[in-house]
């Protein structure tokens, strides 16, 4: 698994497995490495930048839900993101009616778990799975959040009826994906295919949004003469890997480009740090 050239261990980024457009990562998948537990830091810590280097890590906040608030035009989502407020906090406080300030990290779990769903067209079915809820209840949660992010519905509701009218979905920079699932006889495979729908044009654009900034990102280090190169991507979050006194040059360098990418309808925001070892940048 280790180049005798390098001394580094080197993934295969593919650029069309992933029906998306997402990258995805193998012999080995560097991207499946878990961020949250113990195992996963110790696995992180094991990413290691060269003598007198630092690794940088530049990770998308929320890209996913700023595309949605994009593509949907949603005016609560647009004004949540353009006030840089925690989108899961605001859905928190609008489906279970109280302040803000009232909400408890259990509502807030819920409503983050409510916000994706509806990126992967959950049904009250599964909402009601993931949150150990009943059916009913997930049912509730679903139609508040609705009726709260009117412009939402009615942009996935487009999305479909487009569909199942052309055959194929787009993403921002009108890459398509083709679903002829969509007219199965199946039922579950017809309703797989929905989701997609909903889904791709959403994970499509933002793997559209950090490609695009790779590229200028790479562009722009090889043009500085810089030292810096980009090492890793893990769908939202690139690693750069730099000599320490390029380290403040570069990291405001990749916030600016990843941040400025393509101009959406809400801000892009970029959380990027810096440490000897993939762990110690997060």
């Amino acid at each position: 698994m280790v180049n005798p050239r390098t001394g580094r261990i080197h993934t295969s980024y593919n650029q069309t497995v992933a029906a998306t457009g997402r990258l995805s990562s193998s012999n080995p998948n560097l991207q499946n490495i878990p961020i949250r537990t113990l195992e996963g830091k110790r696995i992180r810590q094991a990413f290691i930048a060269a003598p007198d280097c630092v690794l940088i890590s530049a990770d998308y906040s929320q890209i996913e839900l700023r595309v949605l608030a994009h593509l949907s035009e949603d005016a609560t989502l647009l004004e949540a993101f353009a006030t840089d407020e925690d989108i899961h906090t605001r859905t928190a406080s609008d489906i279970f009616g109280v302040f803000p300030e009232m909400v408890n990290p259990d509502m807030r779990r819920q409503a983050k778990v409510i916000n994706f769903g509806v990126l992967y067209g959950m049904s009250a079915f599964g909402l009601a799975k993931e949150l150990g809820i009943s059916q009913k209840t997930a049912q509730a949660y679903i139609d508040g959040y609705f009726a709260r992010y009117k412009k939402v519905r009615d942009y996935l509701d487009g999305i479909l009826e487009g569909a199942r009218r052309d055959g194929f979905v787009c993403t921002i920079l009108n890459r398509r994906r083709y679903l002829p699932e969509l007219q199965s006889r199946i039922p579950s495979v017809r309703q797989f295919a929905e989701r997609m729908a909903i889904n791709a044009p959403i994970q499509g654009s933002a793997a559209d949004l950090i490609k695009v900034a790779m590229v200028n990102i790479d562009r722009l280090l090889t043009g500085k003469n810089l030292s810096a190169r980009l090492i890793m991507q893990v769908h939202d979050e690139l690693v750069v890997e730099a000599p320490v006194e390029e380290k403040e040059d570069v990291m405001a360098l990749v916030k600016k480009e990843m941040e400025g990418v393509i101009k959406l309808k809400v801000p892009l925001k970029v959380e990027i740090a810096a440490g000897s070892n993939w762990d110690e940048a997060h």
